[in-house]
């Protein structure tokens, strides 16, 4: 996000996709959680709170264009009633994410006086690209809510990714195993996260990443 500084219109915006993009990745793991019958007894809540932000994720957001919530542990989404409820779980949030977001880029499609996203790639938008202010807030919010549930499906901890990854399987085996070891119990998969988020500082592997990911989202809506 701080790449957008330069656009302080762009840059609010990003601020505030990232945070509606935790609040809805909470308000759906939640509903999900209660609709499925995995909810936590101790918390009957759907209000999204602080806690929901991981520190981590909000430096990534910073420095890096784009970063998770709070990490929601496996061994927080009981498989008792079926491996695929636990999954649709860690699904829920990502997908609910990338939903929101085409109902800002049909907004955008709708709206804007010239519209750019056959020319511009997600990144481009989280640099902070010029644009009329109108269409500038509605392709920021669009693209920073994709771009956090595109990232939050890459099956490594700390992202819900491995979670339905992890519950997609009958029985977790030796590999995904390690994975949890190394990447989640030793934070070694934020470690790697946070490094594709400052190196190369000029163009951050996490936004080639996410380009990658997020172009066709975009290019359809152009």
């Amino acid at each position: 996000m701080l790449f957008a500084l330069a656009e302080p219109v762009a840059f609010v915006a990003l601020v505030a996709s990232f945070l509606l993009a935790l609040a809805v990745r909470s308000f759906a793991i939640r509903v999900t959680r209660r609709a499925v019958g995995l909810a936590d007894p101790y918390d009957r809540s759907l209000t999204p709170r602080l806690r929901d932000i991981d520190p981590f994720g909000a430096v990534a957001a910073a420095i890096g264009g784009q970063g998770w919530g709070r990490p929601l542990s496996v061994d927080e989404v009981p498989r008792h009633r079926g491996r695929g409820r636990a999954a649709l779980v860690f699904l829920a949030g990502p997908l609910a994410c990338i939903a929101l977001a085409q109902l800002f880029f049909l907004a955008y499609a709708l709206t804007a006086s010239f519209n750019v996203f056959s020319a511009l790639s997600p990144s481009d938008l989280l640099r902070g690209f010029g644009l009329p202010y109108t269409d500038q807030i509605l392709a920021c919010l669009g693209v920073g809510l994709l771009t956090f549930g595109l990232l939050a499906l890459i099956p490594i901890p700390p992202l819900d990714g491995f979670g339905w990854l992890w519950h997609a399987q009958r029985v977790p085996g030796p590999g995904l195993q390690w994975m949890r070891l190394w990447l989640e119990h030793k934070n070694i998969g934020v470690l790697i996260l946070l490094i594709c988020c400052f190196f190369p500082l000029s163009s951050p592997l996490l936004l080639l990443l996410l380009d990658f990911l997020g172009l066709l989202f975009v290019r359809l809506w152009g």
